[in-house]
């Protein structure tokens, strides 16, 4: 995973370092398309993806707008999987749902590219160590162990009895809109979840299964597939239509029913 978009040669540059020491590596393209130098935006699509691959694979990330200053470069390994990154706070949702296993600074010489360039360690430092580990080098040969590791300042939902303040942290390729609210938090109000979702002087009246249950061209709230509550229209850009940015406002609340009474 990294930021390095799909136009330049970066990427294949680390591919081909891998490759030159691990022949037999396997590699899977999460994704390129991290926006420039948004360490959030990482952490939160690494925290999750990662968990569907088998135990003992490496996950090397590279978003790195400090690259060639005085940040650490690290090895973490959590639940049995491995991952090579700066110290940046790349990992700080993934070490909120599993506890670190070992974690290690890079710092052997031995195991990068003869060569260091102060602006492209992804290819000169972190290809080579994953390769490396790849190849069986343990951890304990790259470096000390640190456990002192960098953590982000994550926008976390304001919870209440009687609502939910939260954000949108995330507009995907299709212009949904994934805030920071929980399935879990939203039970916190109602286990029922029968709620109301208000954003940009608009409102849902209920959460939807799927896409489809609302017809096309239709505004509609649902668990996404990453269980937080996503903000969507059925075959367009909630992005777009409801012209909604990374940062806004979403406030839920329980529906609450109403009685009526007649006189005789």
């Amino acid at each position: 995973m990294t930021d390095f978009g799909e136009q330049d040669t970066y990427v294949g540059a680390m591919k081909g370092v891998i490759l030159s020491i691990c022949p037999e590596a396997k590699m899977i393209d999460l994704t390129h398309r991290i926006p420039a130098q948004d360490i959030c935006a990482a952490a939160l699509q690494l925290s999750s993806v990662y968990a569907y691959f088998p135990p003992e694979t490496i996950h090397l990330i590279v978003v790195d707008p400090g690259v060639g200053s005085q940040r650490r470069s690290i090895i973490c390994q959590v639940e049995n999987h491995t991952f090579v990154c700066p110290d940046n706070g790349l990992l700080t949702l993934v070490v909120q749902q599993a506890p670190i296993e070992a974690s290690v600074a890079i710092q052997n010489k031995t195991y990068f590219l003869p060569q260091v360039s102060h602006t492209f360690h992804g290819r000169d430092i972190f290809a080579p160590v994953a390769a490396h580990l790849a190849n069986g080098i343990p951890m304990s040969e790259f470096g000390p162990l640190v456990t002192d590791l960098r953590h982000l300042q994550l926008a976390k939902p304001d919870i209440s009895e009687s609502q939910i303040k939260g954000e949108i942290i995330w507009i995907d390729h299709f212009g949904n809109a994934i805030t920071n609210i929980g399935h879990q938090h939203l039970q916190i109000i109602d286990p029922e979840l029968k709620l109301q979702i208000n954003f940009r002087d608009q409102q849902i009246s209920r959460l939807s299964e799927s896409y489809s249950t609302v017809p096309v061209g239709t505004t509609l709230a649902l668990i996404s597939s990453f269980d937080y509550l996503e903000i969507s229209v059925n075959q367009g850009s909630a992005s777009q239509i409801c012209n909604l940015s990374l940062g806004d406002s979403v406030l839920v609340q329980p529906i609450i029913a109403t009685t009526t009474t007649t006189r005789r």
